[in-house]
């Protein structure tokens, strides 16, 4: 089957987790009976399609099943065509109003208008794809009308190997020394970032959060003032060039995030192998145990204790790790694979039936 995994402005989410869900989407299925398309248009830009148009040519690309990743106009284009020509959609839930929430100034004032929005287009598809269960129920809450199936964004811990090699020069490159506790991804205010630094205050320990920010004035004003002036001991690297320099650097992963779908990062540092603090939220309850693979915190001293408890204790730092790399394991590219082409039969199942 001819399968368009499509995700629009691709470019422009480099530094994203759907951008890393939709790279570990297509490194599963290329070892599928499928054939990838990745853009719809012919010629793999609008631009170059209107010019195959003018000269008599398809201006969009042939798929037997179309799968989009992004809620913007591209997809909604996508779906008329799709619809026109009786071709099955799949719509990939990667956002949800409750975690654009928070992103940036504004986001959260305009959370009634998006969730509209996200229910009219996610319900024009044939079936729903979300990275969890927890999604799943708050996008029936909508209600999304079309039948909706969790499958989770998974993990190439392939692409992670050697990131213990990194850790020196990433220490020495961001000025690191002693126990570490970091964070990867967007700085964003509802990724929980006031906890990160309020947590650092009250310890002695460095703490480093990898990747991007906005500082414009787009920005949430909380993610503006905290890393124009952070704490002493907390370091805002901005965007890394290699994602395993942060896995390698730091020595506990704190996620204290509010809202969210699955949590790449969290499975990314969970396959490195390092311990991970979590925000005690529903959405991890499916994946992650307490004690086993992971700690749970709901307050700050509850945060504050956990990071107190794993800089004393390597050997309880150790039996976490083992254990995050096995949880990782149940998230690995295959998972992926098997989960998508079943989606993909059953919509294609429907649409013939």
């Amino acid at each position: 089957m001819r399968v368009l995994n499509y995700l629009e402005v691709a470019d422009r989410l480099r530094r994203s987790g759907i951008h890393t869900a939709v790279e570990n989407q297509r490194k599963a299925l290329a070892d599928s009976e499928h054939r990838l398309v990745t853009s719809p248009w012919a010629g793999g830009s609008p631009t170059a399609a209107a010019a195959r148009w003018a000269l008599g040519d398809d201006a969009v690309e042939s798929y037997d099943l179309a799968h989009c990743n992004l809620a913007g106009p591209g997809t909604v284009a996508v779906a008329e065509h799709a619809e026109r020509r009786g071709i099955p959609l799949v719509v990939h839930a990667h956002v949800t109003r409750e975690d654009f929430a928070g992103s940036f100034r504004g986001s959260t004032a305009i959370g009634p208008a998006v969730e509209r929005y996200l229910r009219w287009l996610y319900s024009r598809a044939d079936l729903v794809l979300c990275p969890s269960s927890y999604t799943a129920s708050v996008l029936a809450a909508y209600p999304v009308t079309p039948p909706i199936r969790p499958v989770t964004n998974g993990v190439d811990a392939a692409a992670l190997s050697g990131h213990r090699a990194l850790r020196e020069p990433y220490r020495r490159r961001f000025d690191l020394e002693g126990f570490v506790v970091f964070a990867v991804g967007n700085v964003f205010a509802r990724k929980g970032v006031r906890t990160f630094c309020a947590l650092a205050e009250r310890t002695d320990y460095e703490f480093a959060w990898f990747g991007p920010y906005d500082t414009g004035p787009h920005a949430d004003p909380t993610v503006r003032r905290l890393v124009r002036s952070p704490p002493e001991n907390v370091t805002f690297t901005g965007w890394i060039e290699d994602i395993r320099g942060a896995y390698g650097a730091g020595d506990v992963c704190l996620f204290p995030t509010n809202v969210e779908n699955q949590g790449i990062a969290v499975l990314e540092a969970m396959a490195c192998g390092a311990a991970v603090v979590l925000r005690d939220i529903p959405v991890f309850e499916e994946f992650y145990t307490d004690g086993e693979d992971c700690l749970k915190c709901e307050t700050i001293e509850e945060f504050e204790s956990a990071l107190e408890r794993l800089a004393g204790a390597p050997g309880l730092r150790r039996r976490l790790g083992e254990n995050a790399v096995a949880t990782a394991g149940r998230h690995d590219l295959d998972r992926v694979r098997e989960e998508l082409c079943s989606a993909y039969d059953a919509v294609r199942a429907d649409a013939t039936a």
